[in-house]
């Protein structure tokens, strides 16, 4: 399901783009070396390109995404710059109410269903300047299955590999350059599955470090609300932007949020020998 939107035009720089991770394009952006309007287009147009063989995406926002990035783009010229999440794109799992878009949580029952509010995590994220692009595909209910009539995220480094459990569009989206990072769940291995097996990183934060208020509920216990991203940076980048104590979500932690990517930063982790980067999906049709 898409968003209607404007017609753009191809640009020549879309399959170098799409590479960049996270903490990189937030850089140029910031320094308005690209604009978020033009990334975002880029990632638009990389999602109606593959995404029918990926079927990573329950719901593109499409037009509420250009709008964002407009806006994003509008602040930075008057000197307001939000974070390193300003500007861009980021994919939610589609059990993340959003109040511009349906949430279906995998089900058929609910597709149509939208929220009158954001989830904590996508105001957090829309406050932090991010461009929400898309409500990513999920397994039913965050279960175990994919719903009969409604298709399964395909890996994109192997078609025939497993792409993992409920969070799967996410891990799909991310290592596939259809957003820069994404909000996922995990409930019992759904953060962890995917991103193993997609070459994306993925946190199952602590539990009640990221508020579940407007988040779908399979096990409310055990449900864990976290990032997918394609470096361990980007990954900390967003969990500072989404974490901290929510009164809508009573069980949250007060525990002050660190900034997660300066922590990391005094780690020594060796680098990965291959990365999103490298991943195939840079061809010019998806895969059937």
């Amino acid at each position: 399901m898409t968003a209607r939107r404007s017609e753009v035009s191809a640009q020549p720089d879309d399959d170098a783009l799409w590479r960049l991770e996270l903490t990189e394009l937030a850089a140029l952006i910031r320094t308005r070396q690209v604009s978020s309007a033009e990334v975002t287009d880029a990632t638009l147009r990389r999602i109606e390109k593959l995404d029918a063989g990926l079927k990573s995406h329950a719901f593109v926002m499409a037009d509420s995404a250009v709008q964002a990035a407009r806006t994003a783009d509008a602040e930075l010229a008057r000197g307001l710059w939000r974070g390193a999440l300003h500007g861009v794109p980021i994919g939610v799992k589609d059990l993340c109410y959003t109040a511009d878009a349906p949430t279906g949580a995998g089900t058929v029952i609910r597709r149509e269903f939208r929220s009158s509010y954001d989830a904590t995590v996508v105001a957090r994220l829309r406050a932090a300047g991010a461009v929400i692009t898309g409500k990513l595909a999920m397994t039913e209910g965050a279960y175990l299955a994919y719903h009969p009539s409604l298709p399964a995220p395909v890996n994109p480094w192997d078609p025939a590999t497993w792409a993992g459990v409920s969070s799967s569009g996410c891990a799909v989206a991310t290592a596939a350059g259809l957003c820069f990072g994404s909000i996922g769940s995990d409930t019992g291995g759904s953060i962890r599955f995917p991103t193993s097996m997609c070459g994306v990183t993925g946190i199952k934060p602590t539990w009640g470090r990221v508020s579940r208020h407007g988040i779908v509920e399979l096990a409310a216990s055990f449900d864990h609300v976290g990032p997918i991203a394609r470096s361990a940076v980007d990954a900390a980048v967003l969990l500072s932007a989404i974490a901290g104590f929510d009164v809508g979500d009573p069980t949250s932690s007060r525990t002050p949020v660190p900034d997660y990517a300066a922590d990391l930063a005094l780690s020594r982790v060796p680098e990965p020998v291959w990365t999103g980067r490298n991943c195939p999906v840079s061809m010019t049709t998806p895969h059937p």
